[in-house]
Formats: C-alpha cells, sequence, structure tokens
C-alpha cells in the first residue's frame, strides 16, 4: 500500500510540475532595452510611419534597469527626455548631448512612470519609456515587448518561409478585424542589421507599405492601416540587405511572400527554400496555402 500510494504522489507531483512548466509567465523582465533611431530619421517623415523615429518608440524598462541609445543611424542625434513643447522638461532627467553616428548613452531610471524623449536636433523625432516596478505583472493590452515584438510573437508564427542564404523569415499577426489596424511582427531568425520593405494588401487594397525598415536584433512590429474587413491578407517581405551602411550583404532583392495570412496557433503548414535573387520565395498561411510563381 505504502508502495502505492508513495508511487501515486510522484505521479500527482510530475503532473503539477507538468502544468507548471505548460503555465505562461506571469510576470515580464525588462532589465535592459536598446533604443536606436529608425534609418535616415534626421528627415521628417519616420514620425508618420508606424515604428515612428525611435524603434521600438515605446519601451518598457524596469527600475534601476538599464535603457541604451544606440545611435545606429548616419546622423548625430540626441536623447533628451522631455517635450519640445515643454522648456522646463527637456533634459530634466536625462541628456545624451550630441550622440555621433556609432556612439551609445545610457541611462537607468529610479522613478516609475512613464518618460517622454525626443531629439533637439530633430524635435520630430519621439519616444516613451515606461519605467515599472521589477517583475510586475505584464500588461495584457500592450502588444509589444521590451524589444518591439509583439507578445504572440512567442507562440507559433503565422507563416514562415525561407531566403536563399537559409535565413528563415517568420511573421506573426493578430486577427484581421474590419475597422481596425492589424500588428504584423516579423523575424529574420538569428540576424543582425536586417533592412526590408513590407507591402500588406487585403482583397487588393494596400494597407501597409513600409520601404527601408531597418531592425537592428532583425525583429520589428509594423502596423497597417485600418482594414476595410476581416478577411486574411497578403504580405509580401523584400530583403533589402544586412547592415548598417552600404555596401550590404545578402540576397538583396529577394521577396518572402505569404498568402491569406491569419493569426496560427498550430504547427507550420510548410517552408519552401528559396531559389533565385528577386524571386518570390515562399507561401504560408495556417491552413489556406495558396503558392504564387
Amino acid at each position: 500500500m505504502k508502495t502505492k500510494a508513495l508511487s501515486s504522489f510522484f505521479v500527482l507531483f510530475a503532473i503539477a510540475a507538468g502544468m507548471l512548466t505548460m503555465a505562461p509567465a506571469a510576470f515580464a523582465d525588462h532589465a535592459e532595452v536598446t533604443i536606436e533611431p529608425a534609418m535616415g530619421s534626421g528627415t521628417p517623415g519616420c514620425e508618420e510611419t508606424p515604428e515612428g523615429c525611435y524603434i521600438p518608440s515605446t519601451a518598457t524598462v524596469d527600475v534601476g534597469g538599464k535603457v541604451i541609445f544606440s545611435n545606429t543611424d548616419s546622423a548625430a542625434h540626441t536623447f533628451t527626455s522631455g517635450m519640445a513643447s515643454d522648456g522646463d522638461s527637456v533634459g530634466a532627467v536625462f541628456d545624451s548631448s550630441l550622440a555621433m553616428a556609432g556612439s551609445s548613452f545610457e541611462w537607468s531610471p529610479t522613478v516609475v512612470g512613464e518618460q517622454p524623449y525626443f531629439c533637439i536636433v530633430h524635435p520630430w523625432m519621439e519616444g516613451i519609456i515606461i519605467v515599472q516596478e521589477v517583475g510586475a505583472a505584464e500588461d495584457t493590452h500592450d502588444d509589444h515587448g521590451d524589444d518591439g515584438e509583439m507578445m504572440h510573437m512567442k507562440g507559433d508564427a503565422s507563416g514562415t518561409g525561407m531566403l536563399s542564404d537559409s535565413t528563415v523569415v517568420s511573421v506573426w499577426t493578430s486577427t484581421p478585424t474590419a475597422g481596425e489596424m492589424m500588428e504584423i511582427s516579423i523575424e529574420f531568425k538569428d540576424a543582425e542589421h536586417v533592412n526590408h520593405d513590407i507591402v500588406v494588401t487585403q482583397n487588393g487594397e494596400e494597407v501597409l507599405n513600409d520601404e527601408g525598415a531597418h531592425h537592428h536584433d532583425g525583429k520589428g512590429v509594423h502596423t497597417t492601416a485600418a482594414l476595410s474587413s476581416s478577411d486574411p491578407v497578403d504580405i509580401t517581405i523584400t530583403f533589402q540587405g544586412y547592415g548598417v551602411d552600404d555596401p550590404k550583404t545578402g540576397p538583396i532583392g529577394e521577396e518572402v511572400v505569404f498568402s491569406n495570412v491569419v493569426p496560427e496557433f498550430g504547427t507550420i503548414a510548410m517552408m519552401i527554400l528559396a531559389a533565385a535573387i528577386i524571386s518570390i520565395v515562399a507561401v504560408t498561411a495556417k491552413s489556406r496555402v495558396v503558392p504564387r510563381f
């Protein structure tokens, strides 16, 4: 009896441990975040793009954590607390002064709250840092993590393809809903300083055309215009090279096309290896896969 009872105890313990392992984390760790200026942000226009002039434009960090401003742009910028419209707030918490291309600046927050910041040289460049208590509960209404990822990037992708250099390209999407904007997360796995264009259409209507996007760690988020229906979308990603300065490397001009994309919560339907530059490479989307050649 004792042996049977002991065995039952271990079985129950194993089940409980497994359930805990499978449970999603209730708290988020934001000990460090890196913020970069969007490429070409020294010229007005970045403020009208979904990503904004600083990437990520809204970042989350713990009290006592580290915020790193890394100037990966070709122009000099400042990383200055406050708002240009409020003179008393300018530089009151931190100010990098003029940060030349390739340089960086660090700031460690000590107070919980929202901290706006901007570039004194290019005042259209604005961003927000959300400072939270260490181990604060994750805000489920905020789809972005500290590196600009959407929360559902942690699950299975909506679609996956591959460039001819074997770089895996995955997308995660929110649910297409009439009258609402759709968020699309992109990951170029194990890649850095990725440049690409992205075009999203729904029923033949263009809802996003973002050219010259740059992702420091190969991950980024794009937001469409409000959708006219709840139908799936088509996503075309055109790779524009690895690197910050020219000449850039990689299969430039290569496309990865995802058709009929809706959020995916199961396994990826298929993956197709790219064959040539400037060719349509891969098509994947939930259970509806429509090859395009």
